[in-house]
């Protein structure tokens, strides 16, 4: 849940480019082929349509019961590493690997969000914390 979370608000990247490889109906467009689309995936994660008003919060519930409850069933509103044939290869790895430290920090410690922390995303190639996550561990 908390991975997950933290994937909606600072994905890895904030936008897919992909190219149509022939001409596509969606709905009532017609996208002509070979044509350059961009994806805002930040757009989709930060809608309050789709997460509700307080879709900037932290709050890693949704998440609770899956991805797919957590969408309402609507795939394309949770992108962190796109979707389909073209999802990133890094993904396994990366959320292996996040999984991984985590475990390894919690066994010794525990760790809250320090009172100074001011949630500021900062979008450049990848959304990012803009002055980092000041965080508190503590020993168990």
């Amino acid at each position: 849940m908390i991975i997950n979370e933290s994937l909606r608000l600072y994905p890895p990247v904030i936008q897919l480019v992909r190219k149509t490889g022939r001409e596509v109906r969606l709905g009532k467009l017609i996208v002509p082929a070979n044509l350059q689309l961009i994806i805002p995936n930040v757009a989709f994660h930060y809608d309050p349509q789709i997460w509700g008003q307080d879709a900037q919060l932290f709050k890693p519930e949704p998440f609770s019961e899956g991805v797919a409850k957590a969408t309402k069933d609507n795939m394309a509103a949770f992108l962190p590493f796109g979707m389909g044939p073209r999802i990133c290869v890094g993904f396994n790895l990366a959320t292996t690997e996040t999984k991984i430290a985590l475990s390894m920090i919690l066994q010794r410690h525990s760790f809250t969000l320090s009172p100074g922390y001011v949630y500021s995303p900062l979008q450049f190639l990848t959304v990012r914390p803009q002055h980092g996550v000041q965080v508190m561990l503590h020993s168990l």
